[in-house]
């Protein structure tokens, strides 16, 4: 008979949960502030598109209204994500902050193509556009996400769903700088062309980085290996640890993208401790690799799934 451990819940999960929720508090925060400043901002940029003619203006309320959208769906991803895990979602809910970073992706490309079509239109049939108004709207907008910016930047590098909210703001805060721009130049050389060439060139920016947004995202939701971790160098670790002769059926996935959790079947030399082994693969996994969750299956018998060795 093959002998199987299956373990967890002995593996230290320092800063674990209760540090997840104590960055979930502070995301929180920050979100809030920075949607309340965002939706004020909204409103009067949207009037001022309309009041000044301005397809730049419109382009760049178009991306505070996705800031908003965005800040909104972060903030409830944040809050649905602190729930415990229950007998329906073992894993709990913190999956869903990357269905919001995912969905504000894809938000930010429908607007970038709505903008670069618009902004191809106007450049052959320019419309005169009051430089002056969009100058000082468009200046509103940047001090708006500037301030934004400062407030979402202490969480973007914690979290995939702030993330993708910074650089919705970011995105504006250079649509604002583009629009400030433009209303100069137009109002010293009245070439309304400018204003779609300034829309079409803050769409053509943010593509790129909407791009990576969706790829970490996406490369999450398929359980792909978490961004700067080397399964060949881990495999080859564990196979180092005195008493495994063999490690296959390996796999290592993220759910929000800050945390690493893997699962293995270990083959055992004849005679070998299998809780002995067991014990120093997750300590040595947690020490070396900041893998704090390990679920190590040992076995002194073939279980079926060696042909998956080099999976």
């Amino acid at each position: 008979m093959s002998e199987a451990h299956n373990h967890g819940a002995d593996v230290p999960e320092t800063g674990g949960h209760s540090g997840h929720n104590h960055g979930a508090g502070a995301s929180t925060k920050r979100l809030a502030i920075a949607l309340a400043l965002t939706t004020l901002f909204l409103i009067a940029e949207l009037v001022g598109a309309f009041v000044f003619d301005s397809l730049a203006l419109l382009s760049d309320a178009a991306h505070m209204f996705t800031d908003s959208a965005a800040l909104a769906i972060a903030l409830a991803a944040v809050k649905i994500g602190q729930r415990p895990p229950d007998d329906q979602r073992t894993f709990g809910y913190r999956r869903f902050e990357i269905l919001a970073a995912a969905f504000n992706a894809i938000l930010l490309f429908a607007v970038a193509g709505y903008v670069l079509f618009e902004g191809i239109g106007r450049f052959f049939e320019p419309r005169p556009v009051e430089s002056v108004g969009m100058l000082i709207v468009a200046s509103i907008g940047l001090i708006v996400n500037l301030i934004s910016m400062r407030i979402l930047s202490g969480g973007k590098d914690d979290s995939l769903n702030v993330k993708g909210a910074y650089l919705e703001v970011w995105a504006d805060m250079l649509g604002s700088l583009g629009v400030i721009g433009a209303a100069i130049a137009i109002y010293f050389t009245k070439l309304n062309w400018i204003d779609p060439i300034v829309a079409i060139a803050i769409g053509l920016w943010v593509l790129p980085r909407t791009w990576t947004l969706l790829s970490d995202t996406t490369h999450i939701l398929l359980q792909g290996v978490p961004r700067g971790f080397d399964l060949k160098a881990i495999r080859a670790a564990m196979g180092e640890v005195a008493g495994v002769t063999g490690v296959h059926d390996l796999h290592l996935w993220s759910v929000a993208g800050d945390d690493a959790s893997l699962t293995a079947h270990v083959a055992v030399a004849d005679g070998g401790n299998a809780e002995t082994v067991r014990r120093t693969l997750t300590e040595m996994l947690e020490t070396r690799f900041a893998i704090h969750h390990a679920t190590i299956q040992t076995e002194t018998e073939p279980c079926g799934d060696e042909e998956s060795l080099h999976r």
